[in-house]
């Protein structure tokens, strides 16, 4: 009597506090810890064990075993469970059916009578008991009667009440305030709107497809005019949409509608609003179109193409079509039509016909993509890349040089100083090269003034020419972070100068607070001690450290770093 049954005996096997941690991760398990007293309501079937848990709110929780990669499932409502985590909640019950694993063919026995006594009693109900049942059900849960509602319309074959139920379901009306469904009312909102999908569904499996195929589509247009004005952060009614295009696609494999017109509404839904909302693309509709739908599916696009060529939704229609076909010729006509201005779109068809091998039409529209793009300053630097990389794997080094010249001279940043000279490296020009580099920034840097320096500076830095950066960073100016760097690099050559660099740095940061601010100011502590060293100084940095203490001594955290430090 008290053997554990053999469907069970996987539950209780399958289930360990070391299972649920790896599945959970170590912060959900730890936290899934403080939950095991809010688990409720505990019912356990064959190969299944759910319950309720009370977090923020009360969440279904229900671990399946058997399925996976590790014999465990979890599904949760929660945000984060319906992301597909295995979250705290489910943590929680798992370690309570660990705890109560004795219990568990109990529980499942018990689960077993209630249904039988239940079962039982209803078939004793006359008729007229049953009806007076159903009525207090549906006089006190409105879910309830709208879900019979709409059974009640779809077995009479009553098209416009079933049409009426799934607007009132799709309806914001009753949980919006002031026009909008807040994040606190947006869940039983979707609740109530999931019904809409169930109800259509309930169309397929009575031969009604043709009608669920049309409710489907007006409820995929309802619902994407809701989700503007409801806070949707868990994502729910990005499911029911989803759910809805399922139905869609299922009822149209039942009904076969006409292709032509099948194809006219997914150019129509493609190209609406409501495509974000089920992502459904034409292509999973291929075997139902067949080759006069497809041909329909592919004119049609080509139609809205042609009456709005720079439309992103006509864009990428054409394309997906397109490439689906293997149509090379039309993803790049899609391309030509609609060019952006720093030449984007000519490296996408670049990339396109390589892909297609035809290196020769590639580099063309490379180039001209250059040539098109009238201010290097915005051009897209992804194509610079893309055609230099093209010259030097064909041995033109002359010319990924003059295109980065060029590049650098209309941009002058650190970044293509560096590509101009890793390519000036390559043709063993860089001397020539980084003097007229220089000379440019040097101009820009008389011309700007005072701080107009740093792009000079930092490519001096990076070229290691310390002591053109001193000079460049004494005449023009810098920021702090060059003068750390250049100090940094000079302790040991010209500390009396870097010295004078760590101190100014110091002084504002003694008046401020925190810990990071203290980790820089021992760090700057440090590098003046080495300064003072080299200075052959040492009692002139104990008596600097011992002024700073003194002024600083309420700062118990800088106190503590000092000493770790033997400052």
């Amino acid at each position: 009597m008290n053997e554990v049954p053999v469907e069970l005996r996987r539950v209780t096997d399958g289930l360990t506090e070391g299972k649920l941690k790896t599945l959970a991760g170590v912060r959900s398990f730890e936290r899934g810890l403080d939950y095991v007293d809010a688990v409720s309501g505990i019912e356990v079937g064959d190969d299944w064990i759910r319950a309720s848990v009370r977090g923020a709110e009360r969440y279904e929780v229900k671990l399946v075993f058997g399925g996976g990669r590790t014999g465990l499932i979890g599904e949760c409502d929660c945000p984060y469970g319906q992301e597909g985590n295995f979250c705290k909640h489910l943590v929680a019950l798992g370690l309570t059916a660990v705890a109560q694993r004795g219990g568990l063919p109990r529980l499942r026995e018990t689960a077993r009578e209630r249904t039988r006594n239940l079962d039982a009693w209803l078939s004793d109900l006359s008729a007229d008991e049953l009806l007076a049942l159903v009525r207090d059900e549906i006089a006190e849960d409105r879910n309830v009667r709208r879900r019979l509602e709409s059974r009640a319309a779809s077995a009479r074959g009553d098209l416009a009440g079933l049409r009426t139920r799934i607007r009132e379901l799709l309806d914001i009306g009753p949980f919006a305030r002031y026009g909008y469904v807040e994040y606190a009312d947006a869940r039983a909102y979707a609740e109530q709107a999931g019904q809409a999908v169930s109800a259509i569904g309930s169309l397929i499996g009575s031969d009604r497809a043709a009608d669920a195929m049309v409710l489907a589509r007006e409820a995929i247009g309802l619902l994407a005019g809701a989700m503007e004005s409801v806070d949707d952060s868990d994502g729910r009614l990005g499911e029911i949409g989803a759910d809805l295009a399922e139905a869609h696609r299922d009822a149209c494999r039942a009904a076969r509608p006409d292709p032509e017109e099948l194809a006219h509404w997914l150019i129509t839904h493609t190209l609406g609003d409501a495509v974000d909302l089920t992502d459904i693309d034409p292509l999973d509709y291929e075997d139902l179109l067949g080759e006069q739908g497809m041909s329909a599916l592919r004119r049609r696009a080509v139609e809205a193409w042609k009456a709005n060529r720079t439309g992103w939704a006509e864009k990428h229609l054409m394309r997906r079509l397109a490439k689906a076909g293997r149509d090379i010729d039309t993803v790049i006509a899609v391309h030509a039509a609609d060019l952006a201005p720093n030449g984007h779109t000519h490296l996408l068809i670049a990339r396109e016909l390589e892909t297609a091998g035809r290196p020769d039409e590639a580099l063309e529209w490379a180039e001209r993509g250059i040539r098109d793009t009238e201010d290097l300053t915005v051009v897209d630097t992804a194509l610079v890349d893309h055609l230099c990389d093209h010259y030097t794997r064909a041995g033109r080094i002359a010319d990924a040089v003059a295109l980065r010249r060029g590049h650098f001279a209309a941009r002058r940043t650190l970044l293509t100083y560096r590509q101009l000279r890793s390519a000036s490296q390559a043709a063993d020009d860089w001397p020539a090269e980084r003097e007229s580099a220089l000379a440019l920034l040097r101009a820009d840097a008389v011309r700007q003034g005072q701080r107009g320096g740093r792009p000079l500076i930092d490519a001096l830095l990076d070229d290691e020419d310390t002591a053109a950066a001193w000079h460049a960073a004494t005449e023009f100016g810098a920021h702090d972070d060059q003068w750390l760097t250049l100090a940094d690099r000079s302790r040991t050559t010209r500390p009396a100068e870097a010295l004078t660099v760590y101190r100014r740095l110091i002084e504002p940061l003694t008046h401020q607070t925190g810990n990071d601010v203290y980790e820089r100011l021992t760090s700057l502590l440090l590098s003046m001690r080495e300064c003072h060293r080299h200075l052959n100084t040492p009692a002139d940095f104990t008596a600097y450290v011992i002024s700073l203490r003194t002024t600083q001594r309420r700062k118990r955290n800088l106190m503590r770093l000092m000493d770790e430090h033997g400052l």
